[in-house]
């Protein structure tokens, strides 16, 4: 059952915390957590049914990817890279998706910029080029990288490009501050052949699977992901102010930090703004919902309106963890507070390109009525 995979990573919590200090040094998702989010189904969250996958509600995926940030911020993001990646399943024929997703546990990773180049051969490109920020790609089967190419019509075209791992290299890079347990290295092929039928240009292709899931936008889905993340790493920031609170206190200070009126405002104003961000999200993601179901196409404001509340959460749920790294006071530097740890991964999330800032100038353009580009949407 799909609700099945919340409880699973609640289960797991505990487990995916005591190991983030050997996912941040080791740069990479321990062997032991691949296996078990492999196990658990979180690597193909939308992967459709008829492949085996349980093509889940976004409302869902952002409550179980929230929970595995919560535990581990770099562990969540592992998991949100290759569940939404997942998607691709429903824009494949019947025997690639079944050849490249079809094995239970499968991960796939990638980078959907299009900084790799095609050259037309019969049956499809050969695709040359390097690509940032291929999180987790170390422990992905398949990998991706968008692909510059001419359509049929001699057109310039954007095309994700799917490449077994063992014709893609891994170019040691991910020396960061932030999320530095997803092993979000470059990814590089030279002349590899990627057949018609293993290419997909989101912004045109249509979906070959029914369910509301694959008519839900894309480009919000992947927004989505990373507002989920965000929201995990406040949630635990919250957390770990609050049972620091409950027995510490501050140098020159005779009340511990839960008697000090200023920790108690910071502390409230983090769950007022974690709850209301996560409240518009969950809203833009139901009427986003309610739309793909009854078919017909999603309204354009209904489709922005997702963005911006994935963006708007994003930044306000780091705006909370600074708020609670701040009320921690000096212990909040130290390696061993989860706090610094959270501060350094919720700011990585903001620079993701579904959430930046700016995202808000696109939106505002939309809600304005000024001409935009509004293919990412």
């Amino acid at each position: 059952m799909p609700s099945d995979l919340l409880q699973t990573a609640r289960t797991l919590a505990p487990r995916i915390s005591a190991l983030a200090e050997e996912t941040e040094r080791g740069r990479r998702l321990p062997a032991e957590l691949v296996a078990t989010f492999a196990d658990a189904g979180f690597f193909g969250m939308c992967v459709p049914t008829d492949l085996g996958g349980p093509e889940l509600h976004p409302s869902l995926l952002v409550d179980v990817v929230e929970t595995l940030a919560a535990a581990d911020g770099a562990a969540g993001w592992c998991a949100m890279i290759a569940a939404t990646t997942s998607v691709l399943a429903a824009y494949l024929p019947d025997a690639d998706a079944r050849t490249i997703y079809g094995t239970p546990g499968v991960a796939t990773g990638g980078a959907y910029a299009p900084h790799g180049g095609g050259l037309p051969v019969p049956g499809g490109w050969r695709v040359s080029g390097r690509w940032a920020f291929a999180s987790g790609c170390e422990h992905c089967a398949w990998l991706t990288g968008g692909t510059m190419v001419q359509n049929a019509a001699g057109q310039p075209e954007a095309r994700l490009m799917l490449f077994p791992r063992t014709e893609v290299e891994i170019v040691d890079t991910w020396n960061v501050s932030g999320l530095r347990g997803t092993g979000s290295h470059d990814i590089a092929v030279k002349d590899v052949f990627v057949s018609t039928e293993r290419s997909v240009a989101l912004t045109t292709d249509r979906p070959r699977r029914g369910g509301t899931l694959y008519a839900f936008p894309v480009f919000g889905l992947l927004a989505l992901g990373g507002a989920s993340v965000a929201i995990g790493i406040a949630r635990r920031a919250i957390d770990e102010l609050t049972t620091m609170a409950a027995t510490k206190t501050a140098t020159l200070q005779r009340r511990r930090l839960a008697e000090r009126p200023v920790v108690q405002a910071k502390v409230a104003e983090a769950e007022a703004l974690l709850g209301s961000a996560r409240a518009f999200l969950k809203d833009a993601i139901a009427r986003a919902w309610d739309a793909a179901d009854r078919g017909g196409g999603i309204p354009l404001a209904d489709r922005a309106r997702l963005r911006l509340a994935a963006t708007h959460a994003t930044a306000t749920a780091t705006r909370a963890v600074d708020l609670m790294y701040t009320a921690g006071g000096g212990t909040s530097i130290y390696a061993a507070s989860p706090l610094q740890r959270c501060l350094r991964d919720a700011h990585a999330v903001t620079q993701h390109v579904m959430v930046a800032e700016p995202t808000y100038e696109l939106v505002g353009r939309v809600l304005l009525g000024v001409d935009a580009d509004t293919a990412q949407l």
